[in-house]
């Protein structure tokens, strides 16, 4: 039997974009939070690096800024950039009252230095502004703030729940646009629940899953993406996608993400005869930003016909390479890969979607009473590609002014009625599951081999003739057969997918993380690429 709930704050998502909103909202109000799984299932449990902010003396606000303006190929918007580096240090301040363990720095006697914790460097920063917990930051935010969340009685914290779409009054087919909650599959049960809400928030990350190879968890399927589209949002720039460039190579190693750190204090990477190649293509050599490393590496495996590069710290000592990156040392270890003695196998997998559902700095889309946070969102700040370690900060900062604008808004918006229940009772349980299993896998193949790191015309052109036709069968399936976890992402990794093609076919340059054989060039003007729904 389904349930009807009603929250002050309904927040599908559980990484650190989420947990942050809820956490800076009043104690007063009803918070849900929803995870599709385990509450650690989502990307931030297994971010590495750190989080970028302007934190010691020497470094600056206007070289944040410029940085990452620089790395985003020319196409952030400087607005949205200033605005999260202006709020860097104060989000990072929350972080360290919450108990974040960050990594502290061991001064030398008569250093003066205020700033106790340590400070790292990764690719496109001119000054070491990433403060870590070791090379497992994602994990101390995220435990930290869930313990926090555990302890306010006014959040709920809910697992296998499963968001399939959002409750609008269009929908309903009453006057007005505004979000009113969401229909939420519980796995525990198999029913759709009803979740109505006075505001709704999307913090469920982004759509590396599309492709074949990534570094994201299992969930990364692009939901709040597809769901905020079908409910009438614009989304923007959703060609740029990020290739992280280092991903441990290893037919057991699914989806390990070898930190930018290691390039950071001085890793070098090589080929398979012991020679560097980075220096061939930019004067940052492997600090450059990560589109330039990923082509790179891409060039040089499809020239050598190789099945991958080698990232190489040996020359570093054996104390300093375990105490800074106990992660990556043991995980490796766990498949006979001593990185105090051998170079690490690596590959580029998907990684972080630059573009999203477009937002304000207060996390507004363009649906009243529905927010965007974090990678869900296009809010400007990564434009043509992603500086490391800003997506974090992206979702503190934006995570924070939502919660500001929601309590500013409370007055003036009250709980809606209740909402019609999900209806089941035109379809049957499916006995053709084979088929799910099978787009899921042409899907992502098809993405891998025409969108990816290189594109041509022709390569997109195939991608959408065959994401239509997907398209075209997932929703024949959807609509005579109980929702599951595996249709509602297929269904919406499709969605986004088709989203992502459109996208690239209308840049007609290369620029950033978008490179195209057939338009090498970066045109005089930089424009983002608007989607809109209506």
């Amino acid at each position: 039997m389904s349930k009807q709930f009603q929250y002050d704050v309904l927040v599908i998502g559980s990484g650190a974009a989420g947990l942050s909103l809820a956490l800076n909202l009043p104690d007063h109000l009803r918070i849900a939070v929803l995870s599709k799984g385990d509450l650690a299932n989502g990307s931030t449990f297994w971010a590495q690096g750190g989080v970028a902010a302007v934190l010691d003396d020497t470094d600056t606000v206007q070289s944040h800024v410029e940085d990452t303006l620089n790395a985003g190929g020319g196409l952030c918007s400087e607005e949205a950039v200033r605005f999260t580096v202006e709020h860097s240090r104060e989000a990072i301040e929350w972080l360290i009252e919450q108990g974040v363990p960050f990594t502290r720095d061991e001064h030398p006697p008569g250093d003066d230095r205020s700033f106790e914790f340590h400070l790292t460097r990764e690719g496109g920063h001119s000054h070491r502004r990433i403060i870590h917990a070791a090379d497992a930051t994602g994990a101390a935010i995220f435990t930290t703030l869930l313990q926090r969340a555990r302890q306010r009685s006014n959040i709920t914290l809910l697992e296998q729940r499963v968001a399939v779409d959002l409750i609008t009054e269009r929908r309903l087919g009453l006057d007005g646009e505004r979000c009113l909650g969401a229909y939420v599959l519980d796995r525990n049960s198999g029913e759709v629940d009803t979740f109505g809400a006075r505001f709704t928030v999307l913090a469920t990350g982004g759509a590396a899953k599309v492709y074949l190879y990534t570094s994201n968890p299992d969930g990364a399927c692009g939901d709040g993406i597809a769901m905020a589209w079908r409910a009438g949002c614009r989304v923007a720039n959703l060609e740029f996608n990020q290739f992280h460039p280092t991903c441990l190579y290893h037919p057991q190693a699914k989806s390990f993400l070898v930190t930018e750190a290691l390039r950071g204090e001085g890793a070098l990477l090589r080929l398979p005869n012991g020679e560097r190649f980075m220096p061939r293509f930019d004067p940052r050599e492997e600090l450059a930003p990560r589109d330039i490393v990923a082509r790179a590496i891409d060039h040089e495996m499809k020239r050598l016909g190789v099945d991958c590069v080698y990232l190489d710290i040996t020359h570093k000592p054996a104390e300093f390479i375990k105490s800074h990156f106990p992660t990556v040392y043991e995980r490796c270890l766990t498949f006979g890969i001593d990185i105090t003695r051998q170079p690490i196998p690596v590959v580029p997998a998907a990684h972080y979607t630059c573009g999203g559902v477009m937002v304000d700095a207060r996390g507004h889309t363009d649906v009243p009473g529905l927010y965007a946070i974090g990678e869900t969102s296009f809010t400007g700040l990564h434009g043509a590609n992603r500086m490391a370690s800003n997506s974090l900060l992206e979702c503190f900062v934006y995570g924070r002014s939502a919660a500001a604008d929601i309590e500013a808004s409370l007055d003036r918006v009250e709980m809606p009625q209740a909402l019609p229940c999900w209806d089941a009772s035109q379809v049957t349980d499916s006995d053709e599951d084979v088929i799910i299993a099978h787009n899921w896998d042409e899907l992502r193949r098809f993405m891998w081999d025409y969108v990816g790191i290189v594109r041509t015309s022709k390569r997109l052109q195939r991608a959408e003739h065959r994401v239509r036709l997907l398209l075209d069968e997932i929703d024949e399936f959807y609509s005579n057969y109980k929702v599951s976890r595996d249709l509602i992402e297929l269904r919406n990794l499709a969605q986004v997918a088709e989203l992502m093609i459109r996208s690239a076919m209308q840049r007609k340059e290369s620029r950033g993380l978008h490179y195209t054989l057939d338009y090498p060039a970066m045109l005089p003007e930089a424009r983002d690429t608007i989607l809109s729904p209506l």
